[in-house]
């Protein structure tokens, strides 16, 4: 049985990218196409196209450091989009069997971790506006980013003796924090560590040098530092 073969426009279709884009990947051989003829036309495996799709926290892990470009099928400009593929994506776990209890929580503790994002950030990107938000369901897997200001920076506007990411983050995750009307800043992170320490989701979130590592089983709540810096916030979801 042949292999699919998809032209360029198919794949740039399939992974939400322009034609260009694609062709600088396959110059950098981030992702290689086929040639044919002459040549000058390019061709990609529908199988190669899913594996490249598939690995998400590499992607944003990418997008957040260098602003590597990634599948443009992952970016959610506004918050008006990212709702919209949120729906999309419940809808999805609706129809999977032994998810029905757990669907609408996972689409809580996603919705609150971006939304969270477009709240803190508004008016304030620093450069790229909008978040990553990309889903495996069939790994179980959810990862979100931003390349925005990060925790400690945005908690700083209402908390300005924070000390470190570390502190900040314990407070995002642990505090009611009031900031001026009509905003509330962190309590998005309150009602996803609630709901993560009752269900089985393991949530990894980190931003600026802090990261946080949560499952049901969970008795403390840590915040620890990391060996890196992570520009605004990235969080993986497991469940």
């Amino acid at each position: 049985m042949e292999e699919k073969l998809l032209t360029i426009s198919q794949a740039a279709e399939y992974l939400g990218v322009s034609l260009n884009t694609l062709r600088r990947w396959d110059e950098s051989g981030k992702l290689v196409a086929i040639k044919k003829g002459s040549g000058t036309h390019r061709y990609y495996r529908e199988k190669d196209l899913e594996v490249f799709a598939s690995d998400l926290m590499k992607f944003a892990s990418e997008w957040i450091e260098d602003g590597i470009e990634f599948p443009g099928t992952f970016y959610c400009p506004t918050s008006s989009v990212f709702n919209a593929r949120l729906q999309k994506m419940e809808y999805a776990l609706m129809q999977k069997p032994g998810f029905e209890k757990l669907y609408s929580l996972i689409t809580l503790v996603t919705g609150e971790i971006g939304d969270n994002s477009f709240a803190h950030n508004l008016g304030k990107w620093p450069d790229t506006s909008g978040i990553f938000f990309g889903y495996d369901l069939t790994k179980r897997i959810i990862v979100l980013a931003d390349r925005g200001l990060g925790i400690l920076e945005t908690l700083r506007q209402v908390r300005p003796e924070l000390p470190s990411h570390v502190v900040a983050v314990e407070v995002a995750f642990t505090e009611f924090i009031s900031g001026r009307a009509p905003e509330k800043r962190g309590n998005g992170l309150k009602l996803v560590r609630e709901v993560v320490i009752e269900q089985p989701i393991d949530l990894f979130y980190t931003s600026g040098d802090a990261e946080v590592r949560m499952k049901a089983s969970d008795k403390v709540f840590r915040v620890t530092r990391g060996q890196r810096i992570v520009r605004g916030c990235l969080a993986k979801m497991e469940f």
